[in-house]
C-alpha cells in the first residue's frame, strides 16, 4: 500500500491501473442523493434514544440510569462494527455490505418498537448500532462510482451525515415522545430501512470489484473489538462508577492490553483488520489524531447545549425550554451542516481537503467562542450551535478526502472505517468530560447541587481548545500540490 501526501487536484483521484479503473453511476445524482440519506438515516440511530430517556424507564420497567445502556449499546455496537465493515467492504463489496448492514437496523428498529423491558431494547438498540459501519462504506462506495467532478462534493455531503442525522433525531423522537406512541416512530424507521434496502440494492452500483485472495482478519477484530468495548465502556460509565473506582480502571487496563495486543498483532499480520503501516504514513496518522480531537469538539456541544437550554429558570443558568423546543432551537444546526457540506466539497477541489480541514475546525473553535458571549440566550445558543455545526460539515467532509486521497484504492473502506472510529472515539471521549465537569463544577442551591455557568462555560472552553488543537496537528499535514495517488498494482 503506497501513501501519498495530501493534495488540491481535483482530478488525483482517478490514477489507478486500468484493470482497477472504478465503474462510474450512470445517475451520479440519484446515487448521491440516496447514500447520503442513507448515512443520514442510519446516524439518527446514535440520537434517536436521547429524547426518551426520561420516559421509557418506567414503562420498561428499569431505572433512568440501567437506561443509560440503551445509549452505550449503540455506540459499543457502532464502534466494534465500523472497523469491520471497512474491511469486510474491501474483501466482499461495498454495496453487499451497507445492504446487510441495513438489515439489522430494520431488524433493531422492529424489536426496540416491541420491547417491554430493558434486556429487549438493549438487543434492539445493539442491532441498530451495527448499522453505524454502513456511513464510512458508503462514503467510500462514493469515491468509486461517482465522476470526480461531483465526488469531493458527494463525500462531504454523505461525512456530515453524522451530524446531520443526530440534528434531526431530537426534535423528531422529542415530539412522537409529546405528542405521539415513541413505540410508532420505531415501526416508522422499520419501513424507511426496509426501502432504503430495495432502492440501495436496485439503484446504486456495486463499486469497485474485491482484490482476489484476501483473509478477514479474525484475531485483529476480536482484539480490536475487546480494547474498544472496554475503553468505551470506562469512558462512558467512569463518571458513574467514580474515575478511580476498581473496575474503571481495569476496565482502562483490559482496554489498553488489548489493543497494544492487537496493533503488534497487525504489523506482524499479513492481511491486517487496519493496515497500521498505511495508518502511520504523516497524512494518515495526521489526519486520524486531527479527527480524535475534532470529533471531541462536536459532540460537547451536543451533550452541553441541550442540558443548558433545558434546565430549569432559577437552577443555575438554565433557560427552561421544553424538549421538543430545544431539540427545534439545535435542529438549524442540523441544516446548516447539511448546507455547508457541500461548499466545502468546492472547497476541496479548490484548495485542497488540507484548506478544508482547517477552515472548517476554526469555525468550530469560533462558534465556542460565541457560546462565552451568549451563554444566556436561547436564540444566542441556537446561533452559536450552528457556527460550530457548520464548521463540522466543511471538517468531516475533509477528513475521507485526505485519508482516501492517501490509501490504495484497494483498501479506502477500510481506511475511511478507521478514520470514523477515530471520530467515534473522539465524540465518546468528549461526551465523557463534558459530563465530568458538569457534575464537577456545580451549586448548591436548596441543599441541592446543581449545574452551574461556570461549568458550562469551562465545557465550551474545553471545546474551543481542543480544536486549536485539532487546527495545529491539521496544520502539519503534508501538502503537495498535484500529487497522485497510484494503486498498488501500479
Amino acid at each position: 500500500m503506497r501513501a501519498a501526501a495530501a493534495t488540491s487536484s481535483p482530478t488525483d483521484l482517478d490514477s489507478s491501473s486500468p484493470h482497477t479503473a472504478p465503474p462510474r453511476a450512470q445517475s451520479p445524482v440519484r446515487v448521491i442523493a440516496l447514500l447520503a440519506f442513507m448515512c443520514t438515516l442510519v446516524a439518527m440511530m446514535q440520537s434517536l434514544i436521547a429524547p426518551l430517556l426520561t420516559i421509557l424507564p418506567p414503562q420498561l420497567g428499569t431505572t433512568p440510569a440501567a437506561f443509560t445502556w440503551a445509549v452505550t449499546a449503540t455506540l459499543l455496537a457502532g464502534a466494534v462494527t465500523t472497523p469491520i465493515a471497512g474491511r469486510l467492504g474491501d474483501m466482499l463489496g461495498k454495496k453487499t455490505v451497507i445492504v446487510g448492514l441495513l438489515i439489522p437496523m430494520l431488524l433493531g428498529c422492529a424489536i426496540s418498537a416491541v420491547a417491554t423491558n430493558l434486556p429487549v431494547m438493549l438487543v434492539g438498540r445493539a442491532l441498530q448500532g451495527m448499522s453505524i459501519g454502513a456511513i464510512p462504506v458508503a462514503i467510500a462506495l462514493l469515491q468509486d462510482v461517482v465522476p470526480p467532478h461531483r465526488r469531493a462534493t458527494a463525500i462531504a455531503l454523505a461525512s456530515a451525515s453524522m451530524g446531520i442525522g443526530g440534528g434531526i433525531a431530537l426534535p423528531l423522537s422529542a415530539g412522537f415522545a409529546q405528542f405521539f406512541d415513541w413505540r410508532a416512530l420505531f415501526w416508522i424507521f422499520v419501513g424507511l430501512s426496509a426501502i432504503m434496502v430495495l432502492l440501495i440494492a436496485l439503484f446504486v452500483p456495486a463499486g469497485m470489484p474485491p482484490a482476489p485472495g484476501q483473509r478477514f482478519d479474525a484475531l485483529g477484530a476480536l482484539l480490536l473489538a475487546v480494547g474498544l468495548v472496554s475503553f468505551l465502556i470506562a469512558v462512558s460509565q467512569g463518571s458513574v462508577w467514580g474515575w478511580t473506582a476498581w473496575v474503571t480502571i481495569s476496565a482502562f487496563a483490559l482496554a489498553a492490553s488489548s489493543l497494544v495486543t492487537w496493533a503488534a498483532w497487525e504489523l506482524r499480520t499479513a492481511q491486517p483488520l487496519v493496515d497500521l503501516r498505511a495508518a502511520l504514513t504523516p497524512v494518515v496518522l495526521l489526519t486520524n489524531i486531527a479527527s480524535i480531537f475534532t470529533g471531541m469538539a462536536m459532540y460537547i456541544t451536543l451533550v452541553a447545549t441541550p442540558q443548558l437550554l433545558q434546565l430549569p429558570v432559577g437552577d443555575g443558568p438554565g433557560l427552561g425550554i421544553s424538549l421538543l423546543a430545544a431539540g427545534l432551537l439545535l435542529l438549524p444546526g442540523g441544516v446548516i451542516q447539511m448546507l455547508l457540506a457541500p461548499v466545502g466539497g468546492r472547497l476541496i477541489n479548490a484548495k485542497g481537503p488540507k484548506v478544508a480541514l482547517i477552515t472548517g475546525i476554526l469555525i468550530i473553535a469560533s462558534g465556542y467562542g460565541t457560546m462565552q458571549v451568549v451563554l444566556s440566550s436561547a436564540v444566542g445558543l441556537m446561533i452559536g450551535h450552528m457556527i460550530i455545526k457548520g464548521g463540522i460539515g466543511i471538517a468531516y467532509g475533509a477528513m475521507p478526502a485526505l485519508i482516501m486521497r492517501s490509501v490504495d484504492p484497494a483498501a479506502t473502506g477500510s481506511a475511511n472505517s478507521f478514520n470514523t472510529l477515530m471520530r467515534q472515539i473522539g465524540s465518546s471521549t468528549g461526551s465523557a468530560v463534558v459530563g465530568a465537569v458538569l457534575a464537577a463544577v456545580t451549586l448548591t442551591i436548596g441543599g441541592e447541587a446543581v449545574m452551574s455557568e461556570a461549568g458550562f462555560r469551562i465545557s465550551y472552553l474545553i471545546g474551543g481548545s481542543v480544536a486549536l488543537i485539532a487546527v495545529t496537528i491539521a496544520s502539519f499535514i503534508p501538502y503537495q500540490r498535484g500529487t497522485t495517488r497510484r494503486s498498488s498494482h501500479a
